[in-house]
Parts: C-alpha cells; structure tokens; sequence
C-alpha cells in the first residue's frame, strides 16, 4: 500500500559516487607532510531534557546556521579537507570518470499509465537532472515535456524536485523545489497545456501534495521549520491566497510524523500519523474536499496499520495480536478496530510487507527466510499462487501499479547476477515481460555468473541464509 505515488529527483552523477569516492581516495596514503592543524569545534554545554531524560550536548551551538561563528568553523573544516585531500584529486577524476564511464548517459525511466497518460523520465547525454515527461494515450504519441528540470536547475547551486501530482482533468500540476537543501519544498502549479506558472507558491513543505476530485483543491503537509518534522496538514484552493489555506490536521505529538496521499482508488483523501510503534489515519471522500475527516482507527500504543481501499471497503495490514502482521478488511462506515476481519491470518515464520489491489486479484508481498516472495490471490475463486523468479537469491519488490482494471503486475527485480530490472507480470496466464533491464556498459555478462543459497547451523540449531556469487567454472 504505497502511500503515493509521487517521486524524489536527485542530480545521478557527481552525488551517486561522491561517498564511494570519499571511501576510497581516503585510504590512500600521502607522500608528503602537511603542517596544518585540523580545526577543532569549541564545546558549549547546552541542557536537554526528554521524556523526562536530561542529557548534555556540547555541539548544540551548531545548530545556529546563521551564526557567523558557525559559518567560519564550517569553513575552516572544508578547506582542512581540501588541503588534505589535494593529492588525491588525480586519482578521484580518473576513477570518477571510469565509474561514470559504465553509466548509461541517455537512459529513462519505464513509462506507467495513470489516467489516460503514460508518465517517465528521462536523461539527455551529460545530464544530471531528469526530464519529467508524459504521452497521451499512447507511447507513439508526441511528448509532452512537464518539467525541464535541466533548465529549472540553471542558476542554483543546488536543486532537487520533490513529489509531483497532476490533477484528475489532467490539466494541472503541483510540484515542490528545494533549492537550499533543507528539505523544505516550495510548491508550485502549472498548467500543462498553456506552460503558465500560477502565483500560488507554498514554502516549508515535504514536497508532496495530492489533488481532490474537483480539480482545484490540493491538500498538502507542512515541515516544522526548525526539525522539519511534517507536523501540519493544510487545504489550498487554486487560485487562494496561501495564508487563507484552512488547517485540517495539527500532529501536536512530537513523536509523530503526518503525510497525506490520495488512495489509489481516487475515492478517499488520508492522513496518516506514525511514530516508531504506532499509527493514525484519517480519510475523507475526495469529492468533498470541504468536509471533516474520520478518524479510522485511533492511535493505540505498538498499534501499528496501514490502509488501502477497494469498492466499499478499507484493507488494513495490521500487527494486531500478530507481530508478523496480518491482512484485515472492514467496512467504510463502520472503521474502528472491533468491526475489523481478518483476510489473511497471522504466520509465525512470514512476514506481511505490503499489499496491491487490483479489480480481480489482490496481491501482497511476504518475507520468509530474508527473501521477499509476492503472493497473487484471485478475488473471485480464492485460487492463489506465488510468482516464480527463477533464482535462489535476489530482491523483489512491487513497482508502481496505478490501474485497477489490469490483469498485469508490475514488479521490480535484481539479484547478484542479474542487473536492476522491471517486469509485468500478467497474473491470469502467469507469463511476464521485460519492460528494461539496467544496461551494464562494458564487459559485464551475467551468463559468466552463478549464484547459489546456502544454510549455515548456528549453536542452537538456527539456520541462517548466506549468499553466494561466483563466475563459473571455479
């Protein structure tokens, strides 16, 4: 149960490798003596009390990021850091460049059909931000260009695009920009066929909205602008000033978190609140934006759900007596935990990660012995069945799945030989396609390869999964 389908863009070159890169060019040993002293932060005792535990931070100062004491000891780090790793600055663009050298340069992403329209991204050569694109009707049709980000990037030193959600007429778009790094999002609309940016502009987001059914009511979560904790959940109307947008949700609990998604359905807007061991939703009928929104269940602490809807029904995947969790379902008007029946029962030896639903089949994915195993289940007949991957160890997860009226399952897939890849899987004839496998530039063939699962036996009797590579033939 994906609470959204929304996406994150991040620039795929220079950050991917600058971790890997760091790792590695700093194990290099230095030919020569470098007098220069590393930069020392000052302590100052600062008091924290929490949940009744006090604690002392003597960095706490740092946090002040206007401080021009703060600003100058940041410099001072970076330029120890360059001095220090000035040696190594050959060999890292070298290396950079053979690891970028095996990256695909023009890739894009596999196209997902949602409401008339297939949606994708996609690089140019040399590009270190997407295109977000899309095609009505057809992937023969002509492309339509949503956001350049390329050209949206120019002028900043750093920008990402958060989550982005076109409108049920598909006509507008609402999207969020970082463009300092603090993972506040301001959000933006723009009208798909006329290009026009509206005057709407909303700060200190996640990045995230969703649409209502009238196609003028957004809803969308606020960041705390000090711990950027999404505590507030606001309703904006298109076209309003942003300081009239009405406040449907406040997460006053500080061990709480809040998001709001649109249910795959179309029929329900939810917020849901979670913290470590506990969950809060909330729904309300998308085509009543104006309305109160239901509690469905009330927080309880170790409760934890989720919730995904089909017809009249809420499907609730639950730790409810079952620390493995378990498949509940109840009816839209009657929510609380007492009217809920189990669908799927509780394993001791299989975990319950997440569930699907589509008009004829139900899906959900398992875990069982470290490997993710995805489960069909007929609605009419009850008949089920696992898909088959063909390997002894891999990862598998559901993709993004949009269409309820589909016999097809989209699933993502990779294992130690085989490269990251994306399948449909049609569910009634069990035959699958391959949509894109990652293109691996250079001598890599993963027929040279085999992968095998073995069992070691720990001191008590415990059997525990490792995994093996090799080429063959050793």
């Amino acid at each position: 149960m994906n609470p959204t389908k929304n996406l994150i863009f991040v620039p795929r070159t220079r950050l991917a490798l600058l971790f890997s890169l760091l790792i590695i060019t700093g194990c290099q040993p230095s030919q020569r003596k470098i007098d220069m002293t590393a930069p020392v932060a000052k302590k100052i005792d600062k008091e924290l009390t929490i949940h009744g535990h006090t604690r002392m931070d003597p960095y706490y100062w740092l946090r002040e990021r206007e401080d021009p004491e703060v600003i100058a000891y940041l410099e001072a780090e970076n330029a120890y850091t360059e001095t220090m790793m000035k040696d190594t600055r050959e060999f890292e663009n070298r290396l950079y460049k053979e690891i970028v050298g095996r990256i695909k340069q023009d890739d894009q992403s596999v196209p997902y059909l949602d409401n008339g329209y297939y949606y994708y991204t996609r690089f140019e050569k040399g590009g270190e931000y997407p295109l977000v694109c899309r095609k009505k009707g057809s992937l023969e049709a002509e492309e339509e260009i949503m956001l350049n980000v390329p050209e949206m990037a120019k002028g900043h030193a750093y920008f990402q695009i958060g989550g982005y959600a076109v409108s049920p007429d598909n006509k507008m778009m609402v999207y969020g920009v970082d463009t300092v790094g603090r993972r506040k999002y301001t959000l933006y609309f723009k009208h798909l066929e006329s290009g026009e940016i509206h005057e709407d502009a909303i700060p200190a987001t996640d990045g995230n909205a969703c649409w209502a059914n009238d196609n003028r009511t957004v809803f969308y979560t606020q960041r705390d602008e000090e711990t950027l904790r999404n505590h507030k959940v606001f309703r904006h109307v298109l076209g309003s000033r942003t300081d009239q947008d009405v406040l449907v949700h406040h997460e006053d609990d500080e061990t709480f978190s809040t998001f709001v998604y649109k249910t795959k359905s179309d029929k329900y807007i939810m917020i849901g609140s979670g913290s470590i061991l506990s969950d809060e939703y909330r729904f309300l009928d998308a085509d009543q934006p104006g309305g109160e929104f239901i509690i469905l269940q009330e927080r309880e602490r170790e409760l934890e759900y989720s919730v995904g809807h089909f017809r009249d029904r809420f499907y609730i995947r639950t730790n409810l007596d079952a620390k493995n969790f378990r498949l509940m379902e109840t009816p839209v008007d009657a929510t609380s935990k007492e009217n809920w029946k189990e669908i799927i029962p509780h394993r001791e030896n299989v975990l319950l990660t997440d569930l699907e639903l589509f008009n004829d089949y139900m899906v959900v994915s398992e875990r069982k012995e470290g490997l993710l195993y995805i489960r069909i289940i007929e609605w009419e007949s009850g008949q089920e069945h696992y898909l088959d991957f063909g390997e002894e160890v891999y990862v598998a997860r559901i993709a993004i799945n949009t269409q309820f009226d589909t016999k097809l399952l989209r699933y993502a897939y990779s294992s130690l030989t085989t490269p990251n890849s994306t399948f449909d899987y049609h569910m009634e004839s069990r035959g699958k396609t391959l949509l894109k496998q990652q293109e691996v530039i250079g001598d890599f063939d993963p027929a040279n390869y085999e992968s095998r699962r073995i069992y070691a036996t720990a001191k008590d009797g415990s059997k525990i999964p490792m995994s093996m590579v090799y080429r063959k033939g050793m």
